[in-house]
């Protein structure tokens, strides 16, 4: 068997899904090769090739990669694909908007966010918000997948020196162009990496009421996220949003704040090792999966857990 992994990156640094997409190839078992397509990516290209269990590293500079359009991406990674038997990419922005081309392009199937690899045929994913997991055996000669990253632990960034091979054709579809993007600055820790994260729901009240998370937040040095009901009522920008339409994690420590524990937002962070909620009703479902729970007034925890720690 033969695997392609399609890095995840922004030119610059590799992202850290990337290292967990690659421990899924790595239980999938073969040689495993790791696509770098971007514009001056190079030091991505190098990390990637010290990554434990890549044997080969395919890189593809040039200026029509920049932006990760996934019509250019995925005629680059068609082009690429003869040979592989698996076709793997994190279950990101980039991997839910390319992978789904290449599957159509390929004309086989696509499984999406596997969370736990069975056989090279066969694989665990979430459906019905993770309120049952289906197992689904692929018989198509490609199998496309994109991974669940807070499924699997990150692959070792050293323990290989895979060689870097260039890949000179540039594939430009035409039929979409970059125009412009406006990042969300943070000091703060990434969402999705983050090994603590404090989340605020619709129990917050108001937007300004989220600055009581940022004392709590700055000790424990976690990312601060919301629920959809709290991003909804415009209370923060949805970059923060955890749960099923938003981001997936699974950090050390999950802090729930006034969030009842909708269905869609359990669905993003139940695989958290340890679950702390404080909401003031306590019949809230979010009470029924976390470690520990507080029945209090958010307003009064808050402040008294800060000054504690």
């Amino acid at each position: 068997m033969s695997i392609l992994l399609i890095a995840e990156h922004d030119n610059q640094t590799l992202n850290p899904g990337t290292l967990n997409a690659l421990t899924a190839a790595q239980q999938i078992g073969g040689d495993i090769t790791v696509l770098v397509a971007g514009s001056g990516c190079a030091a991505v290209a190098d990390d990637a090739a010290k990554a434990a269990g890549v044997s080969n590293v395919l890189l593809a500079d040039n200026p029509v990669y920049d932006k990760a359009l996934a019509e250019n991406l995925a005629a680059l990674v068609v082009e690429q694909a003869a040979g592989f038997s698996h076709i793997l990419a994190p279950a990101g922005t980039t991997g839910k908007d390319l992978m789904p081309r290449v599957a159509a392009l390929l004309d086989v199937g696509q499984i999406s966010e596997i969370t736990a690899v069975e056989s090279a045929d066969t694989f665990k994913r979430p459906i019905y918000a993770g309120n049952a997991i289906a197992t689904v055996q692929s018989l198509d000669e490609v199998k496309v997948i994109t991974v669940r990253a807070s499924a699997f632990d990150a692959a070792a960034t050293e323990g290989s020196s895979a060689i870097v091979n260039a890949i000179t054709t540039a594939c430009d579809a035409g039929t979409s162009a970059f125009v412009s993007e406006e990042m969300a600055k943070s000091d703060r820790p990434d969402l999705a990496s983050a090994r603590v994260i404090i989340s605020g729901g619709r129990g917050m009240g108001t937007g300004e009421n989220f600055a009581l998370l940022d004392s709590v937040a700055d000790k424990l040095g976690a990312a601060i996220g919301a629920s959809r009901a709290a991003v909804d009522a415009g209370f923060v920008s949805n970059d923060l949003q955890v749960g099923q339409t938003g981001k997936i994690v699974a950090p050390e420590l999950y802090i729930a704040v006034g969030i009842s524990g909708a269905i869609q937002h359990l669905a993003g962070m139940k695989e958290s090792k340890v679950i702390v909620a404080i909401n003031k009703d306590e019949e809230a479902p979010i009470f029924q999966i976390a470690d520990y729970g507080l029945v209090a007034d958010l307003f009064q925890a808050l402040p008294e857990l800060a000054e504690k720690l």
